[in-house]
């Protein structure tokens, strides 16, 4: 079993990536495989609804970070998203990264645990928090939660690591993900199936 992991995040060994190698530690211990992928500096643009990925499942601009997490994400059996706080918000390019790659490669995430995880200095943290986790929960994916919300707090990757609580809640979020990863191929062994999706509906709210 395997975890992938998004360090969302501009600077590549910053905050971020210091909490998601506390839960990829954690993972390890735990038996699961773990691939760290920071999106870079590069720019992300928005998607621009041409809906071409509907027939691809792919993204028609073929920019390189989008359609490379599409990809892994078909290979993982869970998913974490991490990333810096800006303004109150999750890091502008992450989430036109995640706009595109959950529209463009949603069959590639249903199902499969996910969890996000937050840094900041010092406030902001559970609206990004809220931001990320709409995703998951857009995409029928089982979010996996630890003994406080997912945020470790610091302007230094030394700062973070001295949030003993927060690292701690990095390790438990990594065996609760182990535990839960457990579970569901526990279930597939005992023949447990999907739940059964209803054809979707859509409710116009304009009378």
């Amino acid at each position: 079993m395997k975890v992938l992991l998004l360090n969302g995040s501009p600077h590549a060994k910053g905050c971020t990536f210091t909490a998601l190698s506390e839960v990829a530690k954690e993972l390890e211990t735990q038996g699961i495989q773990t691939e760290i992928l920071q999106i870079g500096t590069q720019p992300v643009r928005g998607c621009i609804g041409c809906r071409r990925c509907r027939t691809t499942g792919h993204c028609i601009f073929d920019d390189g970070i989008v359609n490379l997490v599409i990809d892994k994400a078909a290979e993982a059996d869970g998913f974490i998203v991490g990333s810096p706080v800006y303004y109150a918000s999750a890091n502008g390019a992450l989430i036109a990264l995640l706009d595109r790659i959950f529209y463009a490669g949603s069959k590639n995430f249903v199902y499969k645990p996910a969890a996000a995880v937050v840094s900041a200095r010092r406030a902001g943290t559970t609206a990004s928090f809220d931001e990320l986790n709409k995703y998951f929960t857009i995409s029928q994916m089982p979010v996996v939660s630890s003994q406080y919300w997912n945020m470790v707090h610091g302007n230094t990757p030394d700062e973070v690591r001295q949030d003993l609580e927060g690292m701690q809640i990095m390790r438990t979020l990594g065996r609760n993900m182990a535990w839960l990863l457990r579970c569901i191929e526990a279930g597939k062994k005992a023949n447990v199936s999907l739940p059964e999706a209803e054809p979707r509906v859509a409710t116009n709210f304009i009378r």
